[in-house]
C-alpha cells in the first residue's frame, strides 16, 4: 500500500495542471455544455409527454 502511494506521489508531479485562464475557460465550456444538454433533453421529454397526453 505504501508503495502504491509513493507511485501516485512520483506521477502526480508529472502532470501537467492547467493555468488560471485555461481553467476558466474548461469550467465555462463544461457548464454550458451541461446546460444545454439539460435544456435539450427536457424539451425532448416535454414533446414526448405532450404527444402521449393526446394519445
Amino acid at each position: 500500500m505504501f508503495k502504491f502511494l509513493q507511485n501516485v506521489s512520483r506521477e502526480m508531479k508529472k502532470v501537467s495542471w492547467p493555468k488560471g485562464k485555461e481553467l476558466t475557460s474548461y469550467t465555462i465550456t463544461v457548464i454550458s455544455t451541461v446546460a444545454f444538454v439539460a435544456v435539450f433533453f427536457f424539451l425532448i421529454d416535454l414533446g414526448i409527454t405532450q404527444i402521449l397526453n393526446l394519445l
